[in-house]
């Protein structure tokens, strides 16, 4: 029998998401196996500049086996942990600086293995107004579905909002205790 796709596997947890929407996902680190890094390391921009410990996406690719199967043995054992970000500020217009926190390379791909798993799950979650940092949706659409709905209810005027760092604000526990409905595993 041939295993599983990767996104097939994908397909399967968003099935199971959608359909039990109670449902708390157990057991996720089943999924990180060596065809899963793979194709996270595939997805994982390569031309991205290089975090702390200075390593490019090509020195990682030159062992890339040994690399992932590293990577999954640390993260299944729970001895991942992720090292520092690189700080980087770029100018703002207003004259202001704007922090970039870059990771190594690895971790970008660890990032991305967790977030294939989570995709899935959350997805089926959000509400179809939803636009913001969504797969196949983008600012457009967005502006797109603004402009019906203004158009629908006869709007005359537009309110313009700008909220600035809201990311920045939201605390942490909140945003773990939202993970915590849905996936009770720590992955």
């Amino acid at each position: 029998m041939k295993p599983e796709s990767v996104s097939t596997k994908q397909e399967r947890i968003a099935e199971l998401a959608r359909m039990n929407p109670a449902m708390a996902f157990t057991a996720l680190n089943q999924y990180l196996d060596y065809e899963w890094l793979y194709y996270a390391w595939a997805q994982t921009r390569k031309d991205g500049a290089v975090g702390v410990d200075g390593q490019t996406a090509e020195e990682y690719a030159a062992n890339l086996e040994q690399n992932l199967l590293s990577l999954i043995d640390r993260i299944k054992s729970g001895r991942y942990q992720a090292p520092p970000v690189r700080r980087h500020y770029i100018a703002k217009s207003d004259g202001g600086q704007r922090g970039l926190g870059i990771p190594c390379f690895e971790d970008k791909v660890a990032q991305r293995a967790v977030s294939m798993l989570l995709e899935p799950i959350y997805e089926q979650d959000f509400m179809d107004c939803s636009y913001g940092f969504r797969p196949r949706r983008n600012a457009h659409q967005a502006v797109q579905a603004v402009r019906n709905g203004i158009m629908k209810q006869g709007g005359r005027w537009v309110l313009d909002v700008d909220v600035r760092k809201y990311f920045d604000n939201i605390p942490f526990a909140d945003l773990r205790s939202i993970l915590a409905r849905r996936v009770t595993d720590g992955v």
